[in-house]
């Protein structure tokens, strides 16, 4: 399929679309009560998963980086198919977490509160710009319209690098934090 097919960009653009309004409404549902004791309990790790998730694709993400560089294109190829897969692991993981649980606040007392919020804004802002980017260049990639891909990859990559990287440390600056008393 051709990403200058309109029937996929028009997917592009729905995910795009989709996936944060999917983030946000998890902030306003209301959280399911009398959940199964096995679920909550494999849920209660979702955090720590996917920060493992995060630290995964951001090493992949360089080793592609480093793949293709040296024109080894079906290494890199393979590795950013698993960083995508990677990123919808991730997705589905997030969302039946926010779902299942309330959020935890990071102490307003603490010193490093503003530096908390400042990484976890541009995490969050960013990362619902990068999923229509890297969908895009990875189609690109996959089509192989080569030089469309290396324009649009010189913005999505250091973007999604970056959203790994830094939901890897929003994660062990919140984790000491999550409580799941309820």
């Amino acid at each position: 399929m051709s990403e200058n097919n309109s029937g996929t960009k028009k997917i592009i653009i729905l995910i795009g679309i989709v996936v944060p309004l999917v983030v946000a409404l998890l902030y306003v549902l209301p959280k399911p009560e009398g959940m199964n004791p096995e679920l909550k309990s494999f849920l209660q790790n979702s955090p720590k998963f996917n920060a493992l998730i995060n630290g995964s694709t951001f090493v992949l993400l360089l080793i592609s980086l480093f793949a293709a560089r040296a024109k080894n294109i079906k290494l890199h190829s393979r590795l950013m198919t698993a960083c995508l897969g990677l990123g919808v692991l991730f997705l589905l993981s997030y969302v039946s977490y926010h779902f299942s649980f309330d959020d935890t606040i990071f102490p307003k007392e603490s010193p490093y509160r503003p530096l908390y919020l400042g990484i976890l804004l541009s995490h969050i802002v960013l990362s619902g710009l990068v999923v229509p980017l890297v969908l895009i260049s990875y189609l690109r990639g996959l089509n192989g319209q080569i030089e469309q891909h290396r324009k649009i990859v010189k913005f999505a990559y250091p973007i999604w690098l970056y959203v790994t990287l830094t939901g890897v440390i929003v994660y062990f600056m919140i984790s000491p934090y999550y409580s799941f008393n309820m």
